[in-house]
C-alpha cells in the first residue's frame, strides 16, 4: 500500500554524523518536525535549530501562511538572528583571513530573504557601505602585497550588497554621494577584475532605475564614453551589464538630455568600429544569451524612440526653414539653379513651374506640398527621410523621380505620397514611441551597423516600393495594394534577422512580387482545399479527438515544467523560478533557482507545491494581481500579454510572466484544461487547424484523384412496394 501523499522521505544531514532518511509528515508544524529530527540525534534545545536546503541556495525552510506561521517564524528567527549577528561581528574582524571568509559566507547567505531581513535589522547595509566608502582605502594599502585577497574581499562585499538590496527591503535613496563615487570609480579601476566590475555595473544600474536623485548623481560620475570600452572585451556578462547601464541612463534621462546622450553614444560606438568591430557583441561566434538579446532589444527601442518627436511634429506651412527642405528636394531632382526674374509676369510662371515640379515629385497638394506633412504620424519624420535619401542616395533619388515623371499620370509611383505612407508603415513595424517590453528579446543586428540606420532602412524600402510598383504595373488606384505587398516583403525579410543592411537588401531582392504571389497562392491553397461540405462534416466529427490530443500535449508540457524569470526593478540574470505539474496532474511544484536550467528540474528540488484542487481560477493580463500594482509593468502592453496568475484559497496567488507568447499559451491552455475549461489560446487554434488539416489529408489519401461532390447524393424515391423485405419470423 503506498504511503499517504503528505508523507515524504527526506535525507537530512548533520555535521559529524551519518545522514538519515526520515519520513516527514507535511501536515505537522515545522517545529514538531525539527524536534523529531533533533531527537533522532539526541540534540537538545531544538528551538535553536532550523532546516536548511543542502543545495547551492542554502535557503532556510520556513512555514507557509496558515500553518502557525508566527510561532514557527519566531522560533526560526532565533537561528537567522544568530547567524546574522555572528556574520555582522565576523566581517568586522581585524584578521584579513577571517574577514574574507565571513564576507564569502555573507554573500552566500544574503540570497535568503529571511536571513537578509535579520542582517538588515542589524544595520548591515550601512556597515557594508561604510566598508566600501572608507574601508577600501585601508585595503588598498595591502593590495600590492595581498592583491588576490583584496580583490576577493571587495567582490564578496559588493555581491552581498547586491543580494541584500535585491530583496527590496531597503530604499535606494538612502545612499551617499561618497558611496556612488566609489562604485563608479570601480568601473574604471577594476576593468580587469570581472567579478568587481560586474557587481559595480549591477549596482549602478539599480541606482539609476530605482531613484531619480541617484540617476543625477550617477550621471555626473559615469559617462557613456567610460562605459563603451567595456564592450570591447570578450566577456558577454560584462557586455550585458554595460549595455544595461547605458539603457538605464537613457531611460531615466530627461527628454532633451536623452537625445544628446544617445547621439553621443552612437557616434562613439561607430567611431570605435576600426578597433572594436560589432562582432565583439553581435557578430561573435558564440550565441547571444537571452539577457544580452534583451538589452540589445531595449537599446534598439530607445534608439528608434528618439524619432518619436519628429514623427509627431506637424509641418508649419509658414516656417521658411521647413519650406526650404521641400525647395531642396525640388532642386536636387530637377537641378533648378536658374530662377526666373522677379517680375510680375515671371511670378506666375514660377508658380506654374513649382506646381508642375511638385506634381512630378508625387505630392498630393501640388500647390502647397507643406500641407502633406501636417498629418501625424509620420509628420516631419517623412520629410527628414526624403531629404536624407535625396542627399545620400542622390542618383537613386533622381532616377526614381524622373522615371515616374516620364510615365503616364495613372502609372506613376508618387514619390512624395509613397515616402509619407512608407515612413508611417516603418514606424508601425518598429513600434516607434512604444515602451520596451520587459521580456522581449527581438532585436535586429542590422540596425547596429549604421549610425543612421532608420534613414538607411527607409532608403532601401523606398527603392523596393518603386521596384514593386513597376512589377505590379500598378496605377494610382492600386496604391494601397502596393503598400500591402511592400509591407509583406519587409516583414518577411525582417523575420530572417539579416546581420547587415546589405544582407537585408539582398533578402528583399529574392522577395519579388512574383515570389510573394507564389507564397500567397500556396498558403491560400492550403486553406481552401478543405472547404467543401463533406470535408467540413468530417472535420466536425474528428475535432473532439484532436482537441483531446492537444490537451494531453499541453498537460505533458506542464509536467516537463518551465523556467520563469523573476521581474523586478532591475533585470537580474540570476533570479529564476521553476514550475511544473506532477505526473499525476494533481500538484504544481515550484521553487527558486540559481540559474536557468539546461533541462528539466526534478520535483524534489522544488521547495513549494500547490494542489490543483485548491486552484480557484486562472486570470490573465490586466486582471492579474501583479499587473494591478503600480510600476512600469502596468504600462507595458507586451508584458500584459504574457502575464497570468493562479488564484487559490481566499487570497493566495501565484503570479507568472511567461518567457514568450508560446509558453504563455501552453500554460494558460494547460491550466484551463486542468480546471475543465476550454482552451482558447491562439496556439490552440493554430494547432487545431494544422492537426485537422494533416488528419484530413491522411484520411483522404485513398480518394486521390477522385472528385468529392459538394453535396451528398440525393436520397432515392421510396419503392412502390416492400415485398423484397424478408420476414425473419
Amino acid at each position: 500500500m503506498p504511503p499517504p501523499a503528505d508523507i515524504v522521505k527526506v535525507a537530512i544531514e548533520w555535521p559529524g554524523a551519518f545522514p538519515k532518511l526520515m519520513e516527514i509528515d507535511q501536515k505537522k508544524p515545522l517545529s514538531s518536525i525539527i524536534k523529531e529530527v533533533c531527537d533522532g540525534w539526541s540534540l537538545a534545545n531544538h528551538d535553536q535549530f532550523a532546516l536548511q536546503h543542502a543545495d547551492s541556495s542554502n535557503f532556510y525552510i520556513t512555514e507557509k501562511v496558515g500553518k502557525s506561521f508566527s510561532t514557527i517564524l519566531a522560533e526560526s528567527t532565533k537561528i537567522f538572528a544568530q547567524n546574522a549577528q555572528q556574520l555582522h561581528e565576523r566581517i568586522q574582524s581585524s584578521s584579513m583571513d577571517a574577514k574574507l571568509e565571513a564576507l564569502k559566507d555573507l554573500a552566500n547567505y544574503s540570497r535568503d530573504v529571511t536571513f537578509a531581513q535579520e542582517f538588515i535589522n542589524l544595520d548591515g547595509i550601512s556597515l557594508l557601505t561604510q566598508m566600501v566608502e572608507s574601508g577600501t582605502e585601508r585595503y588598498q594599502k595591502l593590495q600590492k602585497i595581498m592583491k588576490p585577497c583584496f580583490g576577493d574581499m571587495l567582490s564578496f562585499t559588493l555581491t552581498a550588497f547586491v543580494e541584500l538590496m535585491d530583496h527590496g527591503i531597503v530604499s535606494w535613496d538612502t545612499f551617499s554621494v561618497a558611496f556612488i563615487k566609489k562604485i563608479a570609480s570601480y568601473v574604471n579601476k577594476f576593468a580587469s577584475d570581472i567579478s568587481i566590475l560586474q557587481r559595480s555595473l549591477a549596482i549602478l544600474e539599480s541606482m539609476v532605475l530605482n531613484s531619480h536623485d541617484l540617476y543625477q548623481k550617477v550621471a555626473q560620475e559615469i559617462t557613456i564614453g567610460q562605459l563603451i570600452p567595456h564592450l570591447q572585451g570578450t566577456d558577454q556578462e560584462i557586455q550585458t551589464y554595460t549595455i544595461a547601464v547605458i539603457n538605464a541612463l537613457f531611460l531615466k534621462a530627461p527628454d532633451d538630455k536623452r537625445q544628446s546622450n544617445l547621439c553621443d553614444f552612437l557616434i562613439q560606438w561607430h567611431s570605435l568600429q576600426s578597433i572594436f568591430p560589432l562582432q565583439h557583441v553581435i557578430r561573435a561566434q558564440r550565441a547571444i544569451n537571452n539577457e544580452m538579446a534583451h538589452q540589445l532589444y531595449v537599446l534598439q527601442v530607445l534608439t528608434f524612440n528618439l524619432l518619436e518627436d519628429r514623427m509627431m511634429t506637424k509641418m508649419d506651412p509658414q516656417d521658411q526653414a521647413q519650406r526650404d527642405i521641400i525647395f531642396e528636394l525640388r532642386r536636387i531632382a530637377f537641378d533648378a539653379e536658374l530662377e526666373p526674374n522677379n517680375s510680375s509676369g515671371s511670378i506666375e510662371k514660377r508658380k506654374s513651374m513649382y506646381t508642375r515640379d511638385y506634381k512630378k515629385l508625387g505630392f498630393i497638394n501640388h500647390v502647397n506640398p507643406a500641407m502633406d506633412f501636417t498629418q501625424t504620424p509620420p509628420g516631419m519624420l517623412a520629410l527628414d527621410n526624403m531629404l536624407y535619401f535625396a542627399k545620400h542616395h542622390q542618383d537613386a533619388y533622381i532616377r526614381i523621380v524622373l522615371e515616374n515623371s516620364s510615365r503616364e499620370d495613372k502609372h506613376e509611383c508618387p514619390f512624395g505620397r509613397s515616402s509619407i505612407e512608407l515612413t508611417k508603415m516603418l514606424c508601425e513595424i518598429l513600434k516607434v514611441g512604444e515602451l520596451p517590453s520587459e521580456t522581449c528579446n527581438d532585436f535586429h543586428p542590422m540596425f547596429f551597423t549604421h549610425d543612421r540606420s532608420f534613414e538607411e532602412f527607409f532608403c532601401i524600402c523606398i527603392q523596393l516600393l518603386n521596384k514593386t510598383w513597376k512589377e505590379m504595373r500598378a496605377t494610382s488606384e492600386d496604391f494601397n495594394k502596393v503598400m500591402q505587398v511592400v509591407k509583406e516583403q519587409i516583414m518577411r525579410a525582417l523575420t530572417t534577422k539579416p546581420s547587415s543592411l546589405d544582407q537585408f537588401k539582398s533578402k528583399l531582392q529574392n522577395l519579388s512580387y512574383t515570389e510573394i504571389l507564389k507564397i500567397r497562392q500556396s498558403e491560400r491553397m492550403n486553406q481552401e482545399d478543405f472547404q467543401s461540405r463533406p470535408i467540413l462534416e468530417l472535420k466536425e466529427k474528428i475535432q473532439p479527438e484532436i482537441l483531446e490530443l492537444i490537451k494531453q500535449q499541453r498537460l505533458n508540457r506542464l509536467v516537463e515544467g518551465t523556467c520563469f524569470r523573476k521581474l523586478n526593478s532591475r533585470r537580474r540574470q540570476d533570479k529564476f523560478w521553476y514550475c511544473r505539474l506532477s505526473p499525476n496532474h494533481k500538484v504544481l511544484h515550484y521553487g527558486d533557482l540559481e540559474e536557468s536550467p539546461q533541462g528539466e528540474v526534478p520535483h524534489d528540488s522544488l521547495q513549494d507545491k500547490l494542489p490543483v484542487a485548491d486552484i480557484k481560477a486562472v486570470v490573465t493580463g490586466k486582471d492579474c494581481p501583479h499587473m494591478k500594482e503600480k510600476g512600469a509593468l502596468k504600462q507595458n502592453k507586451e508584458v500584459l500579454e504574457l502575464a497570468f496568475s493562479i488564484l487559490y484559497d481566499s487570497s493566495g496567488q501565484l503570479n507568472f510572466i511567461a518567457p514568450d507568447k508560446h509558453e504563455y499559451c501552453v500554460w494558460t491552455d494547460g491550466l484551463n484544461a486542468l480546471l475543465g475549461k476550454d482552451m482558447l489560446s491562439d496556439l490552440t487554434r493554430n494547432d487545431l487547424d494544422t492537426l485537422l488539416s494533416m488528419e484530413i489529408k491522411l484520411r483522404l489519401l485513398d480518394l486521390e484523384n477522385i472528385q468529392i461532390p459538394d453535396a451528398p447524393p440525393p436520397i432515392p424515391k421510396e419503392p412502390s412496394n416492400y415485398d423484397f423485405v424478408y420476414d425473419c419470423n
